[in-house]
């Protein structure tokens, strides 16, 4: 069987059994220590301007940010360093990619854990056992530098190619968005002049709106290509998150058979933004999950906070999204729909980074989709 990624760098670093019995004997030893070690940690990282800057509030979050890193230091020291280890690691290293953790803080932060530990070792560990544990400690401190460095360079990878890709998409879309918006104008020139000659002929007047209607739908697929590859400025004011919901749920048609479930979001505090921006936002999650979820389902937007953020989660009773998809679902021209070209989620993630914040997506308990956004408030 091929060796795993994981199992290359213990190899790479000389990590065996032994390591792990010695780090599960020192473990007791280090405990009592990890608070303090957690205090000294973030003071570190406070005493820096942009890695703390990256924390999404600073001081107020490390409390939290205290308790997780002790339970880091418990997983470190316990194992089992199996692949579920690995799997767990590499999603907390994706975590610094996405807030913008530089790399450069993160060895200086590993160094801050080596040296906290290796004094607890010189302290605590005595005869024989001090330099092996020691080594120990070394080795699965390199370990996690090393899954924490993937990360960066899957993300930088990724990014690179998502870079080349929106690149020909911009391209090729900046010109078709042009050139059509020429002959749909002539279009809706012509529909306005046929409209005062259509008289009172009812029949007439039904084609001449399904016209207007699809140029509408053509108008607005250009806009949203355009906004793409354009940066559109925010028209940043205090938006109230429950008046936006409210606008994009009446905007949005639904089956009789599906219901839709509104809670947590009118006691959001006012965020930061371009409340017409957001309302897109809304509009095109609840259309998928309405979509996703028909003829006969649920659909509920709820909204919560967490820290200094606000978190949106939409989510649906539908079938969720195939893990092959997922890997790709806010890529431009990715859909699951059979008539859909692709553009509501990547233009999700766009504004929603236009606003300092994301979206993400994870299975639905139960079943289902769930796409949550996160807002800087």
């Amino acid at each position: 069987m091929a060796e795993t990624v994981f199992e290359e760098l213990q190899r790479y670093v000389h990590f065996s059994e032994a390591d792990g019995a010695l780090l599960r004997a020192f473990r007791p030893l280090a405990r009592p220590r990890f608070q303090e070690i957690a205090e000294e940690f973030y003071a570190r990282i406070l005493s820096h301007e942009e890695a703390s800057r990256v924390l999404h509030g600073g001081e107020s979050q490390v409390g939290q940010l205290k308790v997780t890193l002790v339970a880091w230091m418990d997983a470190l020291l316990s194992g089992p360093w199996d692949e579920a280890y690995w799997q767990h690691r590499y999603q907390i290293g994706r975590v610094h990619v996405r807030i913008g953790m530089p790399q450069h803080y993160m060895f200086g932060a590993m160094n801050v854990l080596r040296a906290g530990l290796g004094q607890v070792a010189l302290e605590r560990v005595t005869g024989a056992a001090l330099e092996p544990t020691r080594a120990a400690v070394g080795k699965i401190l390199d370990l996690e530098l090393a899954i924490m460095l993937h990360t960066y360079r899957d993300d930088l990878l990724a990014q690179q190619a998502r870079t080349e890709r929106l690149s020909t998409f911009g391209q090729l879309v900046g010109s078709i968005g042009h050139d059509l918006r020429n002959p749909l104008g002539v279009i809706e020139t012509s529909l306005f002049i046929l409209r005062g000659r259509a008289g009172e002929d009812e029949r007439t007047r039904k084609h001449l709106d399904r016209i207007k209607d699809q140029l509408d739908v053509a108008n607005g697929i250009i806009t949203n290509l355009l906004d793409m590859i354009h940066d559109r400025p925010l028209a940043a004011e205090p938006v109230l998150l429950g008046e936006v919901v409210d606008g994009a749920v009446a905007a949005v048609r639904r089956p009789p058979g599906v219901t839709l479930e509104v809670s947590g979001v009118a006691e959001l505090p006012a965020v930061p933004g371009d409340p017409v921006q957001l309302r897109q936002v809304l509009v095109n999650l609840v259309e998928n999950a309405v979509f996703a979820a028909s003829p006969a389902g649920a659909v509920a937007v709820r909204g919560r906070r967490t820290g200094a953020e606000v978190l949106l989660d939409v989510e649906d009773s539908g079938p969720g999204v195939d893990p092959a998809t997922r890997r790709r679902l806010f890529e431009p021209l990715i859909t699951t729909k059979e008539r859909g070209i692709g553009l509501g989620l990547a233009l999700v993630k766009r504004i929603a980074e236009r606003h300092g914040g994301g979206v993400a997506y994870s299975e639905r308990e139960g079943g289902g989709a769930r796409f949550t956004v996160r807002l800087p408030c």
